[in-house]
């Protein structure tokens, strides 16, 4: 990388699924990240040969840590960064984690006075039936967002779909679709200015990377 090498980023990364792609495409662009840090349970990572610095962090806390500085940069899904409107750079688009934020129900669903939603994304779905004219109650829910509709808790739920396979095997429907989601590089605004060179080198690479995949 470019630029005043000696400077070592702190990447904020997602545990889980998002951590093994975004490590895959970071060896895949030339970085010496080592495949045996896939399944760690360490909470930082030191990475000298790749002058980087993991600190694995739930996906919902990346956003927080690079606004805060704390990080450098993180890899974090659409949904986190549209629930949570956190004060970070949008990088890169990194093309991984596809999946979608969708509206979903019942299959006899019927429109009802004053419904309820339940969702681990109440900022999205409130600001999507807004934009509908749609009043809705809606209630945060932190996991098994399916349960409610199967419980009466609520009518409908948002809620992130890949496969879509979790919905079916408890007779759900997906009803609309409210934007696709991959993951994105983000950046701190100090750590923008302050560390360009290594930061702007990473994104190029990336970008290299994700064009001769295209």
């Amino acid at each position: 990388m470019s630029g005043d090498n000696k400077q070592i980023l702190k990447v904020a990364m997602p545990k889980g699924r998002i951590y093994k792609q975004a490590s895959k495409l970071f060896r895949e662009a030339g970085l010496p990240i080592p495949s045996d840090f896939d399944d760690t349970r360490k909470l930082i990572i030191e990475l000298p040969e790749a002058k980087m610095e993991f600190i694995m962090a739930k996906p919902v806390d990346v956003p927080t840590y690079v606004e805060y500085g704390v990080a450098d940069i993180g890899i974090v899904g659409k949904d986190v960064l549209m629930e949570e409107n956190k004060d970070v750079y949008e990088l890169l688009d990194l093309g991984i984690a596809k999946c979608r934020m969708s509206v979903i129900g019942m299959p006899d669903w019927k429109p009802t006075i004053n419904p309820r939603v339940a969702t681990k994304y109440p900022n999205v779905a409130s600001a999507y039936f807004r934009e509908l004219g749609q009043q809705v109650e809606v209630i945060k829910l932190n996991g098994s967002i399916e349960l409610a509709p199967l419980i009466g808790l609520a009518d409908r739920i948002v809620d992130m779909v890949e496969t879509g396979q979790t919905l079916r095997e408890n007779g759900l429907v997906e009803m609309e679709s409210i934007f696709g989601i991959t993951s994105r590089l983000i950046a701190n605004r100090v750590s923008y200015r302050m560390k360009n060179d290594s930061i702007q080198s990473l994104c190029d690479l990336l970008q290299e990377t994700l064009a001769a995949k295209a």
